[in-house]
């Protein structure tokens, strides 16, 4: 079977990249034999966090500027996330990541054939569970649940190693006109930007295989 790739450019710390990979893992399930080989990009929501965090109400304050618009907010993404399929815990959530971190576990995790359910576990952590994702143990932690060597990602963690790939990438992604995530490029080519739902998705892999099927066989 001929595979399409699709890039994803996300952060685990962003709320909509959490619901729109929920979105998407229930159309590759119902799909079954789904065409796609998915890459994650790093895109840090927040470069300019502090290495330690924020606390979250403070965070909110400056992002929606009073509490009552971080309601507002916050009752969009709950609906979206039942219709999805998650569920957000905003009470358990403490603190506002930096993601820099998270982001190189995700990279090395993809040595590994392990990034999907690295950006799973980490996404749950911090949503569903409350867990600060910029603490190493709690990294060390994730990995671990997904198979990753937990004593290899500690060493890792306290060395500068693949910190400035991460920036690297991370500009590149903005140089190439990604702006907001989650952004999802298909084939290279299509960018389908925002958290789209489970039928969109559905449809772009539906045309995907019908075009796949018209290619002639090759010798």
């Amino acid at each position: 079977m001929i595979m399409v790739k699709l890039d994803i450019f996300a952060d685990p710390a962003c709320p909509w990249c959490y619901v729109g990979k929920a979105y998407l893992d229930r159309a590759l399930e119902k799909s079954g034999d789904h065409p796609f080989v998915v890459e994650w990009h790093p895109f840090v929501l927040n470069p300019d966090m502090p290495a330690e965090g924020m606390d979250r109400a403070v965070y909110l304050e400056i992002v929606f500027g009073s509490k009552e618009k971080a309601v507002e907010a916050h009752v969009e993404l709950m609906d979206h996330a039942a219709k999805a399929g998650i569920s957000f815990d905003f009470e358990k959530i403490k603190r506002s990541p930096n993601t820099l971190d998270a982001h190189r576990l995700v990279y090395w995790a993809g040595l590994e054939s392990k990034q999907t359910p690295t950006m799973t576990a980490l996404m749950q952590a911090y949503w569903r569970d409350g867990r600060d994702i910029s603490d190493h143990e709690v990294l060390c932690d994730v990995g671990d649940s997904v198979g990753l060597d937990a004593s290899v990602i500690a060493r890792l963690l306290k060395t500068d190693s693949d910190i400035e790939s991460i920036q690297r990438r991370d500009a590149h992604s903005r140089e190439m006109g990604v702006k907001s995530v989650p952004t999802y490029i298909v084939a290279g080519q299509h960018a389908v930007p925002g958290a789209q739902n489970t039928e969109l998705w559905m449809n772009v892999i539906s045309d995907i295989q019908k075009l796949l099927k018209e290619q002639p066989a090759q010798d």
